[in-house]
């Protein structure tokens, strides 16, 4: 055997164990579900659960709130996130210490725990509410079971992550093209928008990804803090397999929301591609 050839064969003994992984983990139990989704109620196969889907007025209004929630939180987190980086790596003292220390804590306390301690905090009757009623103030704001409960578990949940992956790209920027910008008389906002964002962008873009897809089909929160209805689609879909028995359109369900995620995806790749391109050419 020749050696290029030897060389071809490792190469694929090494992405084989992955790429069957990926086959039956992902691949197969998608297939599995755009199967399931098709099916009608007579064993044939038809569009039926696509068509409820988008013309049921309940439907309708969950895929609304789920993306309304999605797009706040996604936005919130990468602002919030992006803040704390660029603070982190751009200035030093007390206040950089404690953030450091102290932003990667959510990671480390389990989803239902957390959840069940921001009901404690901001229900109708927790502790917010109840020191606002002995200061004299009873309007405290509905926040639980209420969108603004899933936006503010979502921001807990995935700033740490985020403001540590944009941490980590915003540590690459060398301090020498920096001070290079500020010796020819750039500004702070002028540094920023032309040298720290294009030198993050892609890891800005991976992180928007990872938001996206983990606030989309998150569960936790918006089933313990979300409202009865809508509902995010990831409690709708509990909801209609579970309790209504309805497997084909939750699987309808589940596969529009894999083509959700699918659609940033493309974004993502098409970006990696075309940086890709311009590097080889």
């Amino acid at each position: 055997m020749s050696k290029p050839f030897k060389r071809g064969m490792l190469g694929l003994a090494l992405v084989l164990p992955s790429f069957l992984i990926l086959v039956f983990i992902v691949v197969l139990p998608i297939i599995g579900s755009l199967k399931v989704s098709l099916t009608n109620e007579q064993g044939g196969y038809d569009f039926s659960n696509y068509r409820y889907l988008f013309t049921d007025k309940l439907m309708r209004s969950n895929i609304i709130f789920t993306l309304e929630v999605t797009l706040v939180s996604s936005v919130l987190v990468l602002l919030i996130s992006y803040a704390l980086a660029v603070y982190m790596r751009f200035n030093d003292g007390l206040a950089v210490r404690w953030i450091r220390r102290m932003y990667m804590i959510p990671i480390f306390i389990p989803a239902v725990i957390a959840t069940y301690g921001m009901i404690q905090l901001l229900g109708n009757h927790g502790w917010a509410a109840r020191i606002l009623y002995h200061m004299g103030d009873d309007s405290f704001p509905r926040i639980i079971f209420d969108m603004k409960g899933i936006i503010i578990a979502n921001l807990w949940f995935n700033i740490p992550f985020t403001t540590m992956l944009l941490g980590s790209a915003l540590s690459g920027v060398p301090d020498a093209v920096i001070e290079s910008a500020k010796d020819v008389g750039a500004g702070k906002l002028r540094i920023f928008f032309k040298l720290i964002i294009p030198l993050t962008y892609k890891t800005l873009l991976v992180a928007a990804t990872f938001v996206f897809m983990g606030v989309i089909g998150s569960f936790t929160a918006p089933f313990l803090v979300g409202p009865n209805a809508p509902q995010m689609l990831g409690v709708s879909m509990e909801q209609v397999f579970g309790v209504f028995q309805d497997r084909q359109l939750a699987a309808a369900m589940a596969f529009f929301t894999f083509l959700l995620c699918s659609f940033i995806g493309y974004f993502y790749i098409r970006s990696m591609i075309k940086e890709e391109g311009m590097r080889q050419s």
